[in-house]
């Protein structure tokens, strides 16, 4: 693959294969600066960075808000002053002003393990509250195009194969809705063992049916850390019957986790 010299080229990238990012952007400078107005750098979600806010100490602060923003979601602004009172370290005496804002770039993404009714329903559902929706299923006829036209992709494959092309980023929030325990429990294994560690893991399902699964996992030797971040019920508490209803408390838990933490 070429390298990627452009920062809104990158985010597309990064967009399509469901990571995140933080855009850094110089919004106003005042004196001596090393790094002048629409100056930009992207952190990505693994920390490394393409472009530039000027370099030294005031970049390595400005990397550790991106990591901040990465992780909460929320856009910050922050006002520098380039002397040795501020930035003790930094060797600077121009004494020159900026400010920098650092945005979330990327969507959070949503994958539905299962292309079932609910996954339907919480498909259309996300798309309008502004998550990308990826919808896996091992049956192509209940994972493709046709099935689901709100999602952003679709795929049929293996368990193991489709989880092994997800990217480990903060922002995936996963969910599984297989059409049965077992699909259920082999979705399960293969995220523990690829090392996924998602921002949200739900269950479709009773609080009996997760405790059983999590017996098995901890059987099988999977990380008590990984089986303690199942959910199960998903959504909100609001009575859901009907898959419709499933979609709309279950989306709803997703924007409270991704707004408040």
């Amino acid at each position: 693959m070429r390298p990627v010299h452009d920062v809104f080229e990158e985010i597309i990238r990064l967009r399509d294969a469901g990571r995140a990012a933080a855009m850094c952007t110089i919004l106003q400078t005042r004196g001596s600066t090393p790094g002048k107005e629409t100056m930009r750098m992207l952190v990505r979600d693994d920390h490394s960075t393409l472009g530039s806010v000027g370099g030294g100490c005031v970049e390595a602060e400005v990397i550790e808000m991106a990591k901040d923003v990465l992780r909460t979601g929320r856009t910050e602004t922050r006002s520098f002053t380039l002397n040795k009172v501020d930035l003790p370290e930094s060797g600077l005496i121009c004494g020159g002003q900026l400010t920098i804002l650092v945005e979330p770039v990327v969507m959070p993404t949503l994958v539905l393990f299962g292309g079932g009714h609910v996954a339907a329903a919480a498909t259309r559902i996300a798309k309008e509250a502004g998550f990308m929706v990826r919808v896996f299923d091992e049956r192509p006829e209940y994972a493709n195009a046709q099935t689901h036209p709100d999602a952003d992709h679709t795929a049929a494959g293996t368990w193991s194969d489709l989880i092994s092309s997800i990217h480990p980023a903060d922002n995936l929030y996963l969910v599984v809705v297989t059409r049965g325990h077992k699909d259920d429990l082999e979705v399960l294994r293969a995220l523990a063992g690829a090392g996924v560690r998602p921002r949200y893991l739900g269950l479709l399902g009773s609080r009996a049916k997760l405790a059983q699964l999590e017996r098995m996992l901890v059987d099988d030797g999977v990380d008590e850390e990984f089986v303690s971040m199942i959910r199960t019920p998903i959504g909100l508490p609001i009575g859901s019957r009907t898959a419709g209803e499933i979609g709309v408390s279950l989306v709803a838990e997703l924007i409270q986790l991704k707004n408040q933490g």
